[in-house]
């Protein structure tokens, strides 16, 4: 006979298979490490969908003002060079490269400004905004080698696998279905002027890149898709961890259980001793026991101090006998004063009239009144 453990066939986490949906706990700390269902090539395409869209519109513009700055610093040529040596000094050279290095990203900066914003707007659209250094921190169990080689042959890599093979498919293709009825006028471009082969250049590289871009849309959408449904899957719990996080977060239900008991004991013990000080026990007679106190000192109406239901009703009644304590038999206001009354509040006002009554009647046996 072969011996085999079943657990080799269970997905990964204590307690079994992970079959549980994620608790908002588990979402909430899976966030603060910075897991969260983002796809990156929504931001990629995304920023390449809009340099080119801006490109589009103001490449004429662009292009005239890198020409300004080309002839800006074409003019300075001659002002630095020394006629009597034939050359320019490397201090002049320095200085006239900074100036066309910083001039030339003034004019691009606008261009590189909008891709940085759509990306970081894709992303925030994505995750909302909650930064996280955490996932910037070293993590040493990243550097162990057998998990990393299960990284390699992981339906996740298989997923890059495809994505990448999708982009070059299709960017590839696009690229050929738009250049080839093209290529005879881009072949033609030494019998035009420079101006207009730059337009043209321009113009095939702009609209090829919106055209790309959007094929890279298209598979940045199903990469979201397949990021969260990824995500939702691997945050799925067994029930023993559903079960463990339940009693971390709300407690133990048999140590809640065992503390209410105790409280509930504790409560009783101190409703019996006071019992001793009750001017009157009002009975169902057998299965309500409710103990009153009335002091004018204390409280303008007379006070609850005890009650009970049938065994405890019993004892209540066994003290009050051993304390010299009046019992008197009274269903209605028993049910009553047990059904609306807590140990330690004051008898309601529509109660005043009845409990009158019976203390009235135990004042008069004791001859108080």
């Amino acid at each position: 006979m072969i011996r085999y453990n079943l657990q080799f066939f269970a997905k990964e986490g204590p307690g079994g298979e992970k079959t549980e949906p994620a608790t908002q706990k588990k979402l909430d700390d899976a966030r603060k490490e910075g897991q969260v269902a983002k796809s990156r090539e929504i931001a990629n395409g995304l920023g390449l969908l809009s340099l080119f869209l801006v490109l589009r519109f103001w490449v004429g513009d662009l292009g005239n003002q890198l020409l300004s700055v080309f002839h800006l610093i074409y003019n300075r040529i001659p002002e630095t060079i020394t006629f009597w040596r034939g050359d320019m000094p490397h201090a002049d050279t320095a200085i006239l490269f900074r100036q066309m290095l910083i001039r030339t990203l003034l004019v691009i900066a606008p261009v590189l400004i909008v891709g940085v914003l759509v990306a970081f707007v894709s992303d925030v659209a994505q995750v909302k905004w909650q930064p996280t250094m955490k996932p910037l921190m070293p993590k040493f169990n990243k550097l162990n080698p057998i998990s990393g080689f299960k990284k390699i042959f992981s339906p996740n890599a298989l997923m890059e696998l495809a994505k990448s093979l999708a982009k070059i498919l299709l960017i590839g293709y696009m690229c050929y279905s738009y250049l080839k009825d093209k290529w005879a006028v881009l072949l033609n471009l030494y019998d035009v002027s420079l101006m207009q082969g730059l337009q043209l250049i321009a113009r095939t590289v702009t609209d090829l890149g919106i055209r790309i871009s959007a094929v890279y849309m298209v598979i940045a959408l199903a990469d979201l898709i397949y990021q969260r449904v990824k995500f939702k899957n691997d945050m799925k719990m067994t029930k023993q961890e559903v079960k463990e996080e339940y009693k971390q977060s709300e407690g133990d239900p048999q140590v809640k259980s065992q503390i209410r008991s105790k409280m509930r004991e504790a409560s009783r013990r101190r409703m019996m001793q006071n019992l001793p000080q009750a001017d009157v026990v009002i009975t169902n007679p057998t299965h309500y026991a409710v103990a009153i106190k009335y002091d004018p000192e204390v409280a303008d109406a007379p006070i609850v101090i005890a009650k009970g239901e049938d065994y405890l009703a019993q004892k209540i009644k066994e003290i009050a006998r051993e304390n010299k304590v009046e019992i008197v038999e009274n269903k209605p206001l028993a049910r009553m004063l047990y059904a609306n009354v807590d140990v330690g509040q004051a008898v309601p006002p529509e109660l005043y009239q009845a409990v009158a009554e019976v203390l009235a009647f135990v004042y008069r046996l004791q001859g108080k009144i």
